[in-house]
């Protein structure tokens, strides 16, 4: 005779076991202390009921005034401002090389040309859509007469309805972009004569 006594156990153990396994209770079935979520504490972005701790009544405290974040002080120089002496600077101070091109090249089409298109004057597909906000034609000769400065100061802070793109464009990407607007405006504004004599031939 065969004792299934062994076996009536193995099964209760199991279906004891299983039967704590639920995808729909979300509580400890039993809590000897409480779990952590019933513990005092404050969450980020909410307000507290005493307005006697924090200024404002806030959880989140503003930053102390002119805190700045890790790795993003900027010294006042005019690598990263534009300016000097409180004046535009005239020339970019980053040496024109290939490197710098090509990345004024990718950040001008990523960031500027949804406004002022590829070739900079001003027909990108924002303005199209909402025809109101016209972006500056960066081909002008008004634009042209800037100094690299001043150019760097509007990418910095904007102007009109042109946003800051400081959060986006390190000091180092924007006088690439300026050299690249740069490059635009003499393609614009070239002429055949500026062209080496052994190269006019392939442009007709």
């Amino acid at each position: 005779m065969t004792c299934k006594k062994p076996a009536l156990f193995t099964t209760l153990a199991l279906v004891g076991v299983l039967s704590g396994c639920s995808t729909v209770q979300r509580d400890t079935p039993l809590q000897v202390w409480d779990d952590m979520k019933h513990q005092p504490k404050f969450k980020a972005q909410s307000e507290m009921e005493e307005s006697n701790v924090f200024a404002y009544r806030r959880v989140t405290q503003r930053p102390v005034e002119d805190t700045v974040a890790r790795g993003h002080l900027r010294e006042e120089t005019p690598l990263n401002t534009g300016l000097d002496k409180g004046m535009y600077l005239g020339k970019s101070p980053v040496p024109l090389t290939k490197d710098v091109l090509v990345l004024g090249q990718t950040k001008f089409n990523i960031y500027c040309s949804p406004c002022h298109d590829q070739s900079g004057m001003g027909k990108g597909i924002v303005p199209t859509r909402v025809p109101a906000w016209q972006p500056a034609n960066l081909t002008e000769d008004r634009i042209v007469q800037e100094p690299d400065g001043e150019i760097f100061d509007v990418i910095t802070h904007g102007r009109n309805t042109m946003t800051p793109y400081n959060y986006f464009l390190t000091p180092e990407d924007r006088w690439a972009v300026i050299a690249y607007v740069r490059v635009l405006q003499r393609a614009a504004h070239g002429k055949l004569e500026d062209v080496p004599a052994e190269e006019r031939a392939s442009l007709k």
